[in-house]
C-alpha cells in the first residue's frame, strides 16, 4: 500500500538479540543489574510506538528524529538504522493504521438486509475512531510522502470500494444506473468519516446515536433517490 517507501517489515541489519541479565559490581561492593538490552523487533515496535504517540500529537513536522531517539532511549542513528528516517517511520505507521480501518470496515460487512450493512459499516468507522484515536488523528492529516496512497482521502476511497458492489446491486435492482455507485459510496463513506472527525473532538451524542443519525439521513436519502436528479437553481452547469 505504501509503494517506494518503508514497510511493515524488520529491515534493520541489527540481529534479534535475546534477553539477558546479568550483573555489574559498584565500588562498594553492590551489584546492580544490568540494562536489559531489546532485540531487533522489540527496538523497532518500541520506535513505532513512540512515533505514533508523537505524531498524533504533533503532527509530522512537528516530530523530529532527535525526539523519537531520545523517549526511546537510543541515538539517532539507531531511528535511521531501523526506518531510514522520519518519514519511513511515518509511511509504516500510517500503513498499519490504513490496513487496521479498512480491516475493521471489510470484516464488518456480514448482514443481508442493505441498511444493515449500513449501520455495520458505520460502526466500524466510530468503533476505529473510538478505540485508536492516535491513529485516526495520523490519518486525518495529509501524508507528507509524496505518493498518491498514505492520505486520508486515498482510505475513504479504499473504503468506498468496499461498498460500491453492494450499492450497485441495489440501484440496478431499482431501476437506477448502477455506474453511480462509486460516486454515492464516496459520498456516503466520506459523510461518515468527517462527521467521525468532528465526533473525536465533541464526542456527544454518543457512538450508538451518531450511527443512527447518519444511517436515518443516507438510507432515507437512499430510499427517495430520484432517478434523474433535478437542480432548482438558475445554475445549470
Amino acid at each position: 500500500m505504501m509503494e517506494g517507501v518503508a514497510t511493515d517489515s524488520n529491515t534493520s541489519g541489527e540481529k534479534d538479540r535475546p534477553r539477558r541479565t546479568s550483573v555489574r559490581s559498584s565500588g562498594s561492593g553492590t551489584r546492580r543489574p544490568r540494562r536489559v538490552r531489546m532485540t531487533g523487533k522489540e527496538r523497532r515496535e518500541q520506535l513505532l510506538d513512540i512515533g505514533r504517540t508523537l505524531f498524533a500529537e504533533r503532527g509530522f513536522e512537528g516530530t523530529s528524529v532527535e525526539e523519537i531517539a531520545a523517549k526511546a532511549g537510543v541515538s539517532k542513528p539507531v531511528v535511521y538504522e531501523h526506518f531510514g528516517g522520519k518519514e519511513g517511520l511515518y509511511a509504516v505507521v500510517v500503513d498499519r493504521e490504513m490496513r487496521r480501518m479498512l480491516d475493521m470496515v471489510t470484516t464488518s460487512l456480514t448482514a443481508g438486509h442493505p441498511r444493515e450493512l449500513c449501520e455495520q459499516a458505520t460502526f466500524a468507522l466510530l468503533d476505529y475512531i473510538e478505540e485508536y484515536t492516535d491513529g485516526f488523528r495520523i490519518l486525518v492529516r495529509d501524508s507528507p510522502v509524496a505518493q498518491s496512497t498514505g492520505t486520508f482521502a486515498s482510505l475513504i476511497s479504499d473504503i468506498a470500494t468496499q461498498v460500491e458492489d453492494i450499492l450497485g446491486l441495489e440501484f440496478k435492482a431499482r431501476g437506477f444506473d448502477p455506474k453511480l455507485a462509486p460516486l454515492y459510496a464516496q459520498a456516503l463513506v466520506g459523510m461518515v468519516a468527517l462527521t467521525g472527525q468532528w465526533w473525536l473532538d465533541v464526542r456527544k451524542p454518543k457512538k450508538a446515536e451518531v450511527a443512527a443519525h447518519l444511517v436515518n439521513l443516507a438510507w432515507h436519502g437512499l430510499d427517495g433517490l430520484e432517478q434523474k436528479p433535478r437542480l432548482i437553481g438558475h445554475r445549470k452547469n
